[in-house]
């Protein structure tokens, strides 16, 4: 069995080789490629290759989009359920207050400290995801993020 390595602010970003260092990549040359085609001969067919090559760039960062914001939904449901589950019932109350953002950020504080952080987010009305998380001591990972 493998060890997965220890999860912290620094190292929890996620990158997926063949989407973020391939498939951008080639799609972003494929891209510039036809643009200077279509400008040095700019008839129909190469102009129709840069149009198609945009629509494959915006494909690109939608799709990485669409999956994001499902993720964040998934997590903002997972840690309602959490919240109901570890806060003290006046910190319970106040979960309508929380954002999206502040919900994906929590999500990495450890059961112990979450109840604590999380008041001090909504007193403090922090919004900023980098923020939260550098609040955090006991870092809970996740391994399964998009």
């Amino acid at each position: 069995m493998s060890q997965v390595a220890s999860q912290n602010m620094k190292n929890h970003a996620r990158y997926i080789p063949l989407f973020h260092f391939v498939a951008g990549p080639i799609l972003l040359v494929n891209f510039i490629y036809s643009i200077v085609l279509a400008v040095r001969i700019p008839i129909w067919d190469n102009i129709d290759g840069a149009l198609v090559g945009l629509a494959l760039l915006v494909l690109f960062f939608a799709g990485r989009g669409f999956a994001t914001t499902l993720q964040d939904r998934v997590i903002r449901l997972e840690e309602q359920v959490r919240f109901e589950r570890l806060f003290p019932a006046d910190l319970r109350s106040r979960i309508p207050e929380f954002t999206r953002d502040q919900f994906v950020a929590l999500r990495f504080a450890s059961d112990g400290e979450l109840p604590t952080l999380a008041r001090a987010v909504l007193d403090q009305r922090i919004h900023d995801r980098n923020a939260i998380k550098q609040m955090v001591s006991e870092w809970r990972a996740d391994h399964l993020r998009v």
